[in-house]
């Protein structure tokens, strides 16, 4: 006989394994998202450490006496929109709005619909079972 969650990962009574099967995959997808969110703001760090650096070597090739090369760079990629009209933090900030925003509200509403807000059921059951010849330690 499997073991079972701990209350907090218990699947509620009367939810069939489709539902609980379904509700993992929009976890599942909303664990993605949160890597993808993460990467957007990788490439906003990214593109600001860019920016900063470029102003370095534009100063230094002033310094070097290339000063028409430096301002020429520096009105055509200093500080330059990544999309049009918009720099890394717009992109971030118009990401969060009118994507991630929807995609949190969503999941929870799936959560807290079909799961009485509990997150992992899936996981936790998936543990239990595998826990039953696995593992004897005393580390939930």
């Amino acid at each position: 006989m499997a073991q079972q969650p701990d209350a907090a990962h218990q699947r509620p009574h009367g939810i069939d394994d489709a539902t609980v099967d379904a509700v993992g995959k929009i976890g599942e997808a909303f664990e993605l998202l949160e890597r993808a969110r993460g990467a957007l703001y990788e490439f906003h760090q990214r593109i600001g450490w860019v920016d900063d650096t470029l102003g370095e070597g534009l100063e230094q090739l002033r310094t070097a006496g290339h000063t028409e090369l430096a301002d020429e760079l520096a009105t055509t990629w200093l500080g330059r929109n990544v999309l049009p009209g918009m720099w890394t933090f717009e992109v971030v900030e118009a990401f969060d709005r009118t994507y991630y925003a929807v995609a949190v509200d969503g999941e929870r509403r799936v959560r807290e619909t079909l799961m009485e807000g509990r997150r992992h059921v899936q996981e936790a059951e998936r543990k239990a079972q595998r826990r039953l010849n696995g593992p004897h330690d005393d580390l939930r």
